[in-house]
């Protein structure tokens, strides 16, 4: 399976008539291997802040964390797996793999939780296949 077809099929998957606004698997080093069209073209400071974040959690927490120039003040995530962020009625879920990033971004109908299931899911997939 390509890794656009996993961005396509299970990180925009339906979720009770809604989906993600956006998705993107990305690597460690930042490059993108697959990406929703509408998915922010994030900067290389930032996929570092996220980076450094994962390695000493709270990196973000007093200055957010940015997603193409978009801030989200972080909220509960899980040292060294999963980064949570919060902006207005919508929010992103970043979960780390081995070798990537997994990015949801969502806004309302869909929930923080629905957004976590699905992005949690496919890096918990993801890493136990070895990636």
């Amino acid at each position: 399976m390509s890794w656009q077809a996993y961005v396509d099929d299970h990180l925009l998957c339906d979720i009770e008539g809604n989906q993600l606004s956006s998705a993107a698997i990305i690597g460690h080093d930042g490059s993108v291997w697959a990406q929703s069209a509408t998915f922010p073209k994030l900067k290389p400071e930032e996929i570092t802040g996220i980076m450094k974040d994962f390695d000493e959690p709270g990196f973000l927490a007093p200055t957010g964390l940015y997603l193409g120039g978009t801030k989200y003040m972080v909220i509960q995530g899980e040292p060294n797996a999963v980064i949570r962020g919060k902006k207005g009625s919508g929010g992103v879920t970043i979960k780390k793999t081995g070798a990537a990033l997994i990015i949801g971004i969502y806004d309302e109908p869909v929930t923080p939780g629905q957004c976590n299931m699905i992005v949690e899911r496919l890096g918990d997939y993801l890493i136990d296949q070895g990636l």
